[in-house]
C-alpha cells in the first residue's frame, strides 16, 4: 500500500509525455500553415518591382534573395518623428499603386497608419533595431517585409537571380488587414513562373 502511494502518477508515463509534445508540435506547425494561407486567401494584392541584390549571398541555400524598392524608405516619407534614442521599432508603410502597375511607398510611420478607402494598402514592416544618424542625418530607412525569401527546387534559382539582377523580376504579394506579407506569384517580365499554393 506504501510502496502504491509513493510511486510516479501514471501522467509521468514517458510515452504520455512523447504525445503531448507531438501535439503540441503539431498544433504550432497547423498555426504557421493555416497563418500563411488566411494571408493568400484574404489578403489584398499588390505587385512589387525587385532590385539588383549585391553582394551575392553565396550561404542562401535552396532559395532567391530578394529585395524590393519598397525596402528602402526615403526619410521624406516618414510622416512622424523617428524615435530620437536607440530603440526597437517597426514601421506602418502606406503603399499605392503607381501608373505602370508596381506599388510604391507613398507614406511611413513609427506608428500606425489609418487605413482609406483609397485603394492604398498598409504593410508592416519587420521590427528592427533603430539608432539614430549622428548629426541627426535623413538617411533612407532599410526594412523587410518576410518576403525577402523564395524558395526554389534545388539549382533552379541562377534562372531567377539573373532576372533580378537584371530587374526583370517582378513579384505578386497579398498583404492582409494586418499588414503581414506573403508571396503569392513570381514572374519575369510580366510573365508569371510559379504561383504559391495555399497549403
Amino acid at each position: 500500500m506504501i510502496k502504491g502511494l509513493l510511486s510516479k502518477p501514471s501522467f509521468f508515463n514517458p510515452w504520455v509525455a512523447a504525445v503531448i509534445v507531438a501535439v503540441m508540435q503539431t498544433a504550432i506547425l497547423g498555426y504557421m500553415i493555416e497563418s500563411r494561407a488566411s494571408i493568400l486567401r484574404e489578403g489584398k494584392d499588390v505587385v512589387l518591382k525587385t532590385v539588383p541584390v549585391d553582394p551575392r549571398d553565396l550561404l542562401r541555400g535552396d532559395y532567391v534573395v530578394l529585395s524590393y524598392e519598397i525596402s528602402s524608405i526615403p526619410f521624406d516619407k516618414l510622416v512622424d518623428k523617428p524615435p530620437t534614442e536607440e530603440a526597437d521599432a517597426q514601421l506602418s508603410v502606406r503603399l499605392s499603386q503607381g501608373a505602370d502597375g508596381f506599388w510604391t511607398v507613398a507614406e511611413a510611420a513609427f506608428g500606425a497608419l489609418e487605413a482609406r478607402d483609397d485603394g492604398t494598402v498598409i504593410a508592416k514592416s519587420q521590427p528592427f533595431y533603430f539608432y539614430p544618424q549622428p548629426g541627426n542625418v535623413e538617411v533612407p530607412l532599410s526594412v523587410e517585409y518576410g518576403i525577402e525569401r523564395y524558395y526554389v527546387p534545388e539549382g533552379e534559382g541562377k534562372v531567377l537571380e539573373e532576372a533580378r539582377n537584371a530587374q526583370a523580376l517582378s513579384v505578386a504579394a497579398r498583404v492582409d488587414t494586418a499588414g503581414r506579407m506573403q508571396i503569392r506569384t513570381i514572374s519575369i517580365d510580366g510573365k508569371p513562373l510559379d504561383e504559391e499554393p495555399l497549403y
